[in-house]
C-alpha cells in the first residue's frame, strides 16, 4: 500500500491540485483539525469545491488533526513536544475511529493526507502516517 502526504505551505491551490493529479491521488484527506486558511483556496469548502472540479475526492477528519497546544509547540519549533501531544491525541476515542476509517479510505484509493506544514518532518501527518500506516509506502508530494 502507499500513501501520499502534501502540505499547501508555498503554494496554491491548484499547484497542490496538479501535484495530487501528477501523482494519481483521487482522494485527499484532510487531517488539521482546524480546516480553515487565511491562505486562499484552502479553506474547507473552497479547498473540496476545487478538489471535486478536479474529479479528487475530499474527506475532511478532524480528531486526527493536531490539537491547539500542539500547533503552538510547532510553531515555536518544539517538534518533540508536538509529536508528544499529537500521540496522546491518538489516543482518544474520536481519533481512534477517525483512525480506522482514514485506513479504510487509503485502502480503498490512492489517497494524501494534507496539513498545512511544506516539510513534512515538521507535521503531524508523519507521526499520523507511522502510527497508523507503518508500512505503506510513504511518498510526500511537493506543489
Amino acid at each position: 500500500m502507499r500513501i501520499f502526504t502534501i502540505g499547501y505551505e508555498g503554494t496554491t491551490q491548484a499547484e497542490l491540485i496538479a501535484a495530487l493529479r501528477k501523482a494519481g491521488v483521487e482522494r485527499l484527506i484532510d487531517v488539521r483539525a482546524v480546516p480553515l486558511s487565511r491562505k486562499p483556496g484552502f479553506s474547507k469548502n473552497v479547498l473540496a469545491a476545487g478538489l471535486a472540479e478536479a474529479g479528487i475526492d475530499y474527506v475532511h477528519l478532524k480528531a486526527l488533526g493536531t490539537p491547539p497546544e500542539g500547533r503552538e509547540a510547532a510553531r515555536k519549533g518544539r517538534i518533540a513536544e508536538m509529536h508528544r501531544i499529537y500521540a496522546a491525541q491518538l489516543d482518544t476515542p474520536e481519533a481512534a475511529a477517525q483512525a480506522a476509517h482514514l485506513v479504510a479510505l487509503v485502502e480503498e484509493k490512492p489517497a494524501a493526507l494534507l496539513c498545512f506544514e511544506r516539510d513534512p518532518g515538521q507535521c503531524h501527518r508523519t507521526p499520523l502516517r507511522e502510527a497508523l500506516l507503518p508500512d505503506a509506502e510513504a511518498v510526500d508530494l511537493f506543489a
